[in-house]
């Protein structure tokens, strides 16, 4: 079968119309990493007229113990759909072993790393070449980490990403008795004698995480952790990011916690960039939850238009700096 692409070896899976949207499922084989048999599922949501032109590309990364469908139900329910209902040109990634994204051979030790150096840029290389845009991007929680992590290691930059968003997400939340070396140790033992952790057993979604993720955030929150691989600081990388940049908190977010989200939004060195905390205090329906946060119907009536008006925003930045430039459809569409 002939690649849908010229980078690497990638098929169409699936081309289907779900009611009003086109719903195209691609398995990308990178071949980028050490274990070179990992695949990547991507799904394109747009909309199921073929008359209608691509928007500008927004790119979904769910969190830990998830897929997909975070971001677009069945039923063409989630904030992925309403954003291709408002022009954009939506993809949505599985991290390895989620959702369609096969299991790779190495499966039990992936981890952030292995997504933000080398999972992401191929996400973003392949996104680039079919849309002949750069895509805008938006992470919840272990999403964001991701996309922070990549940003950080200068994996991901100016070229591959347009803005950046992130939803849920903290580093600097240390818990403090993995800080004692011998309940670091004690934790690392148990940890090690499991394969994956069960998002269904531990009520947090519908997937199972490999262990290597769960080694590598003890790393992170042991003596002389550090938002870090072998190779480059991520935390001090952020310092020097530019990009536009939106932070969202949920006030009634008991995982990431607002304080924490703040961190890493101080953190980002970008000029252009805003926070936003979704309580009541600040004019709210309620106090949103980590997943309520984008996941509900108070989302959908609240949150999910302050997405899109932010994205809009950064188009119509975008076409008076690019005059000509292909974020003009979005901009004009969102005049009509």
């Amino acid at each position: 079968m002939q690649s849908s692409s010229h980078l690497f070896p990638v098929a169409l899976i699936s081309a289907e119309r779900r009611g009003d949207l086109s719903e195209d499922v691609y398995r990308l084989k990178p071949a980028n990493s050490p274990d070179i048999s990992v695949e990547l599922a991507v799904t394109r949501l747009g909309m199921a007229d073929a008359s209608q032109a691509r928007g500008v590309p927004v790119i979904l990364l769910h969190g830990s113990f998830s897929n997909r469908r975070f971001w677009y139900s069945p039923k063409g329910v989630g904030l992925g759909a309403f954003l291709a209902r408002a022009g954009f040109d939506v993809w949505l990634p599985e991290m390895r072993g989620h959702g369609l994204s096969v299991r790779n051979q190495q499966w039990r030790t992936n981890r952030v790393a292995d997504y933000a150096r080398y999972d992401l840029p191929a996400i973003a290389a392949f996104v680039r070449e079919q849309s002949g845009q750069v895509p805008h991007w938006l992470g919840h929680s272990q999403g964001g980490i991701s996309l922070a992590a990549a940003l950080g290691g200068q994996y991901l930059g100016e070229p591959a990403v347009a803005s950046a968003a992130f939803f849920g997400c903290q580093i600097n939340r240390r818990y403090w008795p993995l800080k004692i070396p011998p309940v670091e140790w004690g934790a690392y033992l148990l940890l090690k004698r499991c394969t994956q952790l069960s998002g269904v057993q531990l009520k947090r979604g519908p997937e199972d995480e490999p262990v290597g993720i769960a080694l590598e955030t003890l790393r992170w929150n042991g003596f002389l952790g550090r938002f870090k691989d072998s190779e480059r600081d991520w935390w001090a990388g952020l310092s020097e990011v530019q990009l536009p940049v939106l932070a969202v908190a949920a006030a009634g977010d008991q995982q990431t916690p607002e304080w924490a989200c703040r961190k890493l939004y101080e953190q980002l060195g970008s000029e252009q960039r805003q926070f936003i905390a979704l309580g009541r205090e600040q004019g709210f329906s309620s106090d949103f939850g980590h997943t309520e946060m984008l996941v509900s119907a108070p989302a959908q009536a609240e949150v999910w238009p302050l997405v899109r008006d932010w994205l809009e925003e950064q188009c119509l930045k975008q076409a008076v700096s690019e005059p000509g430039s292909g974020f003009r459809q979005v901009a004009l569409a969102a005049t009509m």
